[in-house]
C-alpha cells in the first residue's frame, strides 16, 4: 500500500519503470594493485532496487566474480560495454547509463 502512495496510485509495474528512468548510472573502470581491473557501477538506488539481485545477474551473465557494497556494484575485469547492454535489457534507459572512460 505504501508503494501506491509513493507512486501516486500508479500500478507497481509503471512505478518500477518510472524509478528505473530516474536513475543516472555511471559505469567506470578502476585499476587496483597488481594491475587488476574492476568495473564499478554506481548510481542505482539501493532503496528502490535490490543491488544483490542485480549484481548476481551481472556476475552470472559475465561469468565473473564481484560484489556489491556501499551502494555500488563491483565486477572483476573490464566489462563496461557488456554491463551497459545488460542493464538496458533489465529495463534501465540507455540514455541514463554513462560509461566513464
Amino acid at each position: 500500500m505504501s508503494e501506491n502512495i509513493e507512486c501516486g496510485g500508479l500500478p507497481p509495474e509503471i512505478c518500477e519503470q518510472l524509478n528505473a528512468e530516474q536513475q543516472i548510472i555511471k559505469i567506470r573502470l578502476e585499476v587496483r594493485k597488481f594491475n587488476k581491473q574492476v568495473t564499478v557501477i554506481e548510481g542505482i538506488d539501493s532503496k528502490q532496487f535490490n543491488l544483490k539481485e542485480i549484481a548476481s545477474k551481472l556476475k552470472s551473465e559475465l561469468a565473473a566474480g564481484g560484489t556489491y557494497k556501499d551502494g555500488r556494484i563491483e565486477i572483476q575485469g573490464d566489462h563496461r560495454r557488456r554491463v551497459k547492454e545488460i542493464l538496458v535489457r533489465m529495463g534501465f534507459p540507455e540514455e541514463n547509463i554513462m560509461i566513464i572512460e
